[in-house]
């Protein structure tokens, strides 16, 4: 039996061996931060854009609404504030979410170019450029209940009717109220559509050279890059129902359109 003496040994201490480094391991091990804002932190208007987004319970096609942008330097955030089905929403991104669309609408532009966009490509395509972590405050009235909650937004594209858009989708942000259950909810999954050149503007506010120069003034300050909107299909409406022209769509067909439209 002594002979079995010296494998016991050696089992025992290369189990010591990996303990140690499990212990070590997690110890060191760093929590990912988790990004919040704080609606009453100081801010700074910079701009107002338009995106489309899926009519109400999705039964009237896509239209064009505004969204306000803010910038919130003390946590460097960026806010985009907008209205859907009678709820106030900001979304906020952070310097990593902002280099994610960043670089997703230029991936997006290459692909588009190149044809390569999937009609068919679902889930998949609205996540096609990455998925990073947001952070939604929402309410229905002034004096309603302010929920705010982490999600996720999926940085991708998706098609309308034959057209093709860069799109942010919100996924759902669950709120729980440490006082009262009464207050619990859950927010819905909402779609941002953009054109390019929508896209292209949201770009320029997201860009952290402009957002530096803004932030010391105090000031709102505008883009100075201004894009001409493409419009989309005859039968997308803003949201005072006018019929949108459809000449500069990106119509992602080889048809015969005007010279400024997107051909694709």
């Amino acid at each position: 039996m002594k002979h079995l003496n010296i494998p016991i040994l050696a089992l025992c201490a290369a189990f010591a061996v990996i303990t140690l480094t499990a212990c070590e391991s997690s110890g060191s091990r760093v929590t990912p931060e988790v990004f919040t804002v704080n609606h009453n932190s100081p801010q700074i208007q910079i701009g107002e854009i338009e995106a489309q987004f899926d009519g109400f319970l999705g039964i009237t096609g896509i239209r064009k609404y505004p969204i306000t942008v803010f910038y919130y330097p003390r946590e460097d955030a960026v806010c985009l504030q907008y209205k859907q089905d009678f709820l106030t929403y900001n979304q906020f991104w952070s310097r990593a979410g902002r280099a994610v669309f960043i670089n997703g609408l230029s991936q997006y532009n290459d692909d588009y170019e190149n044809r390569s966009l999937d009609r068919n490509g679902g889930r998949r395509a609205l996540q096609k450029y990455g998925v990073v972590q947001g952070y939604l405050i929402w309410q229905q009235f002034a004096f309603s209940v302010r929920a705010r909650a982490n999600m996720n937004v999926e940085v991708g594209y998706t098609f309308r009717d034959r057209t093709p858009y860069f799109s942010i989708n919100q996924r759902p942000a669950e709120y729980i109220d440490n006082q009262t259950r009464d207050n619990d909810r859950t927010s819905s999954t909402i779609a941002m559509l953009f054109t390019r050149a929508q896209a292209a503007e949201l770009a320029v506010l997201f860009d952290q050279h402009f957002l530096n120069g803004a932030a010391p003034t105090g000031n709102a300050v505008q883009s100075n890059t201004r894009f001409d909107a493409d419009d989309y299909s005859e039968n997308i409406t803003d949201v005072n129902n006018v019929n949108v022209d459809a000449e500069n769509a990106d119509t992602y067909e080889n048809a015969d359109t005007d010279a400024d439209a997107d051909d694709y």
